[in-house]
């Protein structure tokens, strides 16, 4: 808490604004955003590597949200408060940062993937500001940051020594989908299983299931996709790469909008809403624009 309160007292709406604004990068939205960018228009082994980094660290964090169960810092210390517009934001238990592991998972991918210098440093450079940004918004204590990189680079390292020999044959894409099935079911089960032993709240089980929805999305459109599609993710131009992204992100907002519309916000209905538009993303969407590639050639 000591170093929270010194960076409390250097806070001024400038550095508030700007810590705010690196603190996005570190979202759930952006991240998405960025593997449907590789996903369906750039480089999809390369959109699988950093699905499969990001979705099972991200059940590993939640994991330990709900084990250790740290509120957050202006809760362990009445008299220190945070950035008021990054509280809305700050849902869950503290320990570990799911943000600072989100910018983690998203960042240091990119920067091994980039072949220019200057790339791989502003990559680096991007996820510990934003590992930075949690703490001098008082919403993570160095704990909470240092441990979801400490869990993110791990994920990140096995996945990336790994991936292209995982990924090299079909052979092996049975075997890793059954993992992360069985990953994300246990998350879920185990949030559940606290929340009606009144160990935690609904709100904290929701994010276990949104966390083990999304895994299990992914995991059957991996599997779909390798088995059944195994479609061209390279767009012809820029102009064909904005429709693809514009289309697809529009379907999948709609799609999350009309779910949450018809199936409500229990726990199963929010694991079948995220389970529902990651699969989407990952099978559906490429089918119909495949599909629709097919038939113009005719």
């Amino acid at each position: 808490m000591d170093f929270l309160k010194l960076l409390e007292g250097i806070r001024n709406p400038v550095l508030d604004s700007f810590f705010q604004w690196i603190t996005y990068f570190g979202q759930e939205i952006c991240i998405l955003a960025v593997i449907c960018l590789f996903y369906w228009c750039l480089d999809k082994r390369f959109a699988y590597r950093l699905g499969f980094i990001y979705f099972s660290a991200g059940l590993c964090i939640q994991t330990l949200k709900i084990t250790f169960r740290i509120p957050r810092p202006w809760i362990l210390d009445p008299e220190f408060h945070p950035v008021a517009s990054a509280v809305p934001a700050a849902t869950g238990y503290s320990f570990p940062s799911g943000h600072t592991q989100g910018g983690t998972c998203l960042f240091v991918p990119l920067a091994l993937r980039s072949r220019k210098f200057w790339q791989k440093c502003l990559c680096i450079l991007m996820f510990l500001a934003i590992g930075f940004s949690r703490m001098y918004l008082g919403v993570h204590t160095p704990k909470d940051v240092l441990t979801a990189m400490a869990v993110s680079l791990f994920f990140t390292a096995i996945i990336w020594k790994f991936g292209d020999s995982l990924l090299e044959e079909n052979r092996y894409t049975k075997m890793i989908s059954v993992i992360l099935l069985i990953l994300s079911f246990l998350t879920a089960f185990y949030a559940l299983v606290l929340f009606r032993q009144n160990i935690i709240e609904v709100k904290y089980a929701a994010d276990c299931c949104k966390a083990a929805g999304a895994g299990l999305g992914f995991a059957a459109g991996f599997y779909l996709e390798r088995t059944y599609l195994n479609f061209c993710s390279r767009c012809r131009n820029v102009s064909h790469l904005l429709q693809r992204m514009t289309v697809g992100l529009l379907l999948t907002l709609v799609l999350k909008l009309t779910l949450k519309f018809f199936l409500g916000d229990t726990l199963f209905m929010e694991l079948l809403q995220y389970f529902f538009v990651v699969l989407f993303v990952m099978y559906g969407y490429p089918f119909l624009f495949t599909k629709m590639k097919k038939t113009s050639l005719q």
